[in-house]
């Protein structure tokens, strides 16, 4: 063999040599690019060779530090409970003015009704003066109803207009208001029964009960 052949042989088998090396090189920076290697040991002689990937490594570590802080985490416990109670607060005051919007407009509905009634069929009854129609008979003191629920309106309407949810107080609208409403209501409810059997003694006369009917669609 010429010193020349043997030269370039040589030659080839370094370049071989040094193409090995750096593609074992490349091997491993690309390997640690996305790869890291953690040693961990047990008892006794087993032992483990732990591989996990960049993202698994972001989030080992932020578990590692969760757990050698304990008091980030209570405070985040507490954080999210003062969060519930404030939700639960805000739940519980929306019902409450939901509650006290629904009594105030159930009185206004119930005043209307009364004064339709008077209105529309006690009124025109007493200005006929019908023979054998007994209106407070049948209606009883309805008018002082009438005078007592505008009152009790008007108080909570007072009570309620351009004051904060939180701060409407209703309940001492009726305990002011408590004495009046029981003595007119005694004086309603304790007539009631009478006032039943009145109408239908009054339905069977039919004069009578065409006059009731006229009132009635007048209602309508």
């Amino acid at each position: 063999m010429e010193p020349e052949e043997a030269n370039g042989k040589g030659n080839m088998g370094t370049k071989k040599k040094n193409l090995n090396f750096l593609r074992s090189r490349l091997y491993m920076l690309e390997r640690r690019k996305t790869d890291t290697v953690v040693e961990s040991s047990v008892s006794g002689d087993h032992a483990g060779t732990l591989r996990r990937s960049q993202s698994d490594r972001t989030e080992y570590n932020q578990k590692l530090q969760e757990k050698m802080s304990p008091q980030a985490g209570c405070a985040a416990e507490t954080l999210t409970q003062e969060e519930e109670e404030e939700q639960q607060t805000r739940r519980m005051m929306a019902r409450r003015s939901k509650i006290i919007e629904e009594l105030v407009q159930t009185e206004r509905d119930y005043l209307k009704d009364l004064e339709l009634c008077i209105k529309e069929v006690v009124q025109p009854l007493r200005n006929k003066q019908i023979d054998r129609l007994d209106v407070d008979s049948l209606f009883s003191n309805i008018e002082s109803v009438h005078q007592i629920s505008a009152k009790l309106l008007s108080l909570l309407e007072e009570a309620t207009a351009d004051v904060e949810p939180a701060m409407q107080v209703v309940g001492e609208v009726f305990l002011q208001i408590k004495g009046p409403l029981e003595d007119i209501y005694k004086i309603y409810c304790y007539h009631h029964d009478k006032a039943h059997s009145v109408l239908e003694a009054y339905e069977k006369e039919e004069e009578l009960k065409q006059q009731l009917s006229l009132c009635v669609q007048s209602l309508q």
